[in-house]
């Protein structure tokens, strides 16, 4: 009977073990401290025409602190007839597709599977719409609120002429700039209304559809593109970023994978490389950005840290940054000395994260590596007598990540530890078997 117990535990064990991995689908994955983050993409048809409709599309990016950066966004998706876009302004198709079946003026794109990108800044008025032209760029919500938003205007032919015949598009697909999205299907909701200039009167479009896009890192790249180094001014010890947290320089392999600093070719090899690819700069930990938190100083109510962010990107600067940066000391955060900063609580009441992001015009702009690279500030925290101490790494952040995505941090073990805490000893399982079995064969020999 044990027996007979025993295989049927173990048989249950692997069921489920199958169960959780058919299950589970890394696109479900959220980010915990946005849990609400998304991007909704609204499709409100305004006018029927005699052979479809004209539709104006709007992009906004809820997400609190996840950029879409240059070369910015693009959006597609599957027609569920044979539908055409016959004009576009705000934004264009990448291709024209297969239009010879039109022996006049030919469609703008006749393709089942069109892709849609923004248009660039300076162009012509009679192209634009409102909030177009920004390159596919869009600001976090928290940041740039008014500009966290894109939209352009199509007229799409072959269509349903009536909200009974007209088809949805289907399989959605967005791009920011690189993969991480997944789409859901486009859904009818009430349709959008829209105030008049003098806000008496309300008019309404004819449909509208609407569907949201989240975003996962584990989908969007394989690497992280972070990572975090730690110090104090009780502890003589830098404790680095892990090494290859983002990557290892393998020259045999990868040749040119990064690029050392102190070559003779540098400028000429930066000045030679693709704006849109890393060209990082060869370190141990082989990431594009590193945040390093300094505890500073300490005062009899308040205590200070010193936040530097430092780009080891040859080939790319970066607008618009920001940190969100997780420690149970937010709660009593004093000052700011040179960042923006607004507080996160995605946990409701519990006020431990926070977001910050450079002065416009100041330090905004995070410039590629080099002597510029970095912007820094200092960050003022009121000690709570009941919770703080420097002990056990206390003083460290428990997460920061970079333009959304999570940086790797050191182990908690590595963290700088106070003079006082005596010296660690870091002994190995194999070092203290071989001191027993020493020890064990010194006493036999000598009984």
């Amino acid at each position: 009977m044990g027996f007979l117990l025993s295989k049927l535990t173990s048989f249950a064990t692997v069921l489920l073990f199958v169960l959780c991995c058919f299950s589970f689908n890394s696109t479900d994955a959220y980010d915990p401290l946005d849990p609400n983050g998304n991007i909704t993409i609204k499709w409100d048809i305004i006018s029927w025409t005699p052979d479809g409709y004209i539709a104006v599309v709007t992009i906004y990016n809820y997400q609190q602190y996840r950029h879409i950066q240059a070369p910015g966004w693009s959006l597609g998706w599957t027609w569920a007839k044979k539908e055409v876009i016959w004009d576009m302004v705000g934004g264009q198709a990448t291709e024209q597709g297969d239009c010879s079946r039109f022996k006049t003026t030919p469609p703008h794109c006749c393709k089942k599977k069109p892709t849609i990108v923004d248009l660039l800044p300076g162009t012509p008025y009679n192209k634009q719409y409102s909030n177009c032209c920004k390159g596919g760029v869009l600001r976090s919500w928290m940041q740039d609120p008014a500009n966290a938003a894109a939209s352009f205007q199509l007229s799409v032919g072959q269509a349903g002429t009536s909200n009974r015949t007209v088809k949805r598009p289907k399989n959605f697909t967005l791009m920011g700039p690189g993969p991480g999205y997944t789409c859901g299907a486009a859904r009818v909701v009430k349709p959008t209304k829209y105030f008049s200039p003098d806000k008496r009167r309300v008019s309404q479009v004819m449909m509208t559809w609407k569907l949201t896009c989240t975003y996962s890192q584990f989908l969007a790249q394989k690497t992280p593109a972070c990572c975090v180094s730690l110090s104090s001014f009780y502890n003589d010890t830098v404790v680095p970023c892990p090494i290859c947290s983002c990557g290892c320089q393998n020259n045999i392999t990868h040749p040119g994978s990064c690029v050392d600093p102190k070559s003779p070719y540098l400028a000429s090899v930066v000045s030679a490389a693709d704006k849109n690819s890393p060209l990082v700069r060869c370190t141990r930990h082989m990431c594009p950005i590193r945040v390093h938190w300094h505890v500073k100083l300490n005062y009899r109510e308040y205590w200070r840290v010193k936040v530097t962010v430092t780009n080891f990107d040859y080939s790319r600067n970066y607008s618009d940054w920001n940190l969100v940066i997780q420690h149970p000391n937010f709660d009593n955060l004093t000052q700011v000395f040179s960042f923006n900063s607004k507080s996160l609580t995605p946990y409701g009441t519990i006020n431990d994260t926070a977001m910050l992001w450079g002065i416009k015009f100041y330090n905004d702009l995070l410039m590629q590596s080099g002597p510029v690279g970095n912007v820094q500030s200092e960050l003022l925290f009121r000690k709570n007598p009941a919770t703080f101490t420097f002990e056990k790494g206390w003083a460290f952040p428990r997460r920061i990540s970079f333009n959304g995505d999570t940086c790797v941090m050191p182990p908690p073990d590595a963290f700088p530890y106070l003079p006082n805490a005596g010296s660690r000893q870091y002994i190995s399982l194999l070092t203290l078997i071989m001191i027993c079995a020493s020890t064990f064969a010194f006493t036999y020999a000598y009984a």
